[in-house]
């Protein structure tokens, strides 16, 4: 194994375990938020159901590893180059706590980098509409429309229940919820660095086609879960708190639907931002109680993020190619 390579591996389990703790707000920001589980104990059931859904397909790594760029001219600095993008970028969103997308992150990292180093030629750019693009658009759109509808629906189905048995009821479905977000979660995301770590083992030749490893799906689960097990308070306050005010029924319906629209994704191998379908979903059912439902000034700014990541990460990812290549690394 080269230098090269095991900094790829480093740097890609260093990319998956803050990508967990970045997005533990995904899967148990509102379960927090409307007192269903503990803090303590929804991290815990994350963490699990994360590795779990490590391990549901395959179908999202081997669009990172071999649908978006050319696999033939990819090197490890381009595979370095698309995780220190990624990585910085998960830290400054973190750190400002705001909801952004891991996904999106890695994947315009790995663009930028591809670009510059390999030219325009080495992008698929039908993978990239395709597999990016039309999902990047439309799963946020189909989180926020799915919830705003389910919300109407239970609105509907309870007009006449009592409001503390419905709250006490909801609040241990949403245990349920919690845990069924955390696992669409786990199998969308870990996949993205069996992805690119795939990808590096297929350009040091390694091995022969882009199939990933099972030794490779362990390590990323793993560190996903750890990532996890941590937790991200700072994003979770923006998604649990400053968005929308969150009863165990919105909680239900949110995560519910969101959980639906990853996991469909991920079977048809579309790396989605779970941030950004968590988040809309939220914004869905927040929109049931009318436009005040949701305090927009903070959704604008999650908005802005979404759109900024891919061209931002790829810049860093840009100029992190660069200065590899200046050490000799290419």
């Amino acid at each position: 194994m080269t230098l090269e390579l095991l900094a790829v591996l480093v740097l890609a389990v260093i990319f998956d375990y803050i990508n967990g703790f970045h997005d533990t707000a995904n899967a148990i920001a509102t379960s927090v938020a409307t007192r269903a589980l503990r803090p303590q104990h929804a991290i815990l059931m994350a963490a699990t159901f994360n590795f779990l859904g490590a391990f549901f397909g395959t179908a999202v790594a081997q669009t990172i590893g071999s649908g978006l760029v050319n696999e033939t001219t990819t090197s490890q600095a381009i595979v370095m180059a698309a995780l220190l993008g990624a990585i910085a970028w998960n830290l400054l969103t973190w750190r400002l706590g705001i909801p952004s997308s891991s996904s999106h992150a890695l994947i315009g990292g790995l663009l930028g980098a591809t670009i510059l180093a390999a030219g325009t030629g080495s992008v698929k750019w039908s993978g990239v509409v395709g597999k990016v693009l039309v999902p990047l658009v439309s799963s946020p759109v189909i989180g926020f429309i799915g919830a705003f509808l389910l919300m109407i629906a239970l609105y509907w189905i309870f007009q006449r229940a009592n409001r503390r048995p419905l709250t006490r009821g909801f609040r241990r479905l949403q245990v349920l919820s919690a845990g069924y977000m955390a696992f669409a979660h786990g199998s969308n995301d870990a996949q993205k660095t069996m992805g690119i770590v795939t990808l590096a083992l297929f350009s040091a030749g390694v091995i022969p086609t882009v199939q990933v490893p099972v030794w490779v799906i362990v390590i990323a689960a793993s560190a996903i879960s750890l990532g996890t097990a941590v937790g991200g308070w700072r994003i979770m306050r923006t998604m649990g708190r400053k968005v929308v005010e969150l009863e165990p029924i919105h909680g239900f319906a949110a995560e519910t639907t969101a959980a639906t629209v990853i996991l469909a994704a991920a079977h048809l191998g579309m790396p989605v931002s779970t941030t950004h379908v968590i988040s809309s979903a939220i914004m869905g059912v927040g929109s049931s109680k009318g436009p005040r439902g949701v305090r927009w000034g903070v959704a604008r700014s999650i908005l802005i993020a979404w759109v900024v990541t891919i061209p931002a990460t790829a810049l860093v990812g840009a100029l992190a190619w660069g200065v590899l290549a200046t050490l000799g690394i290419r």
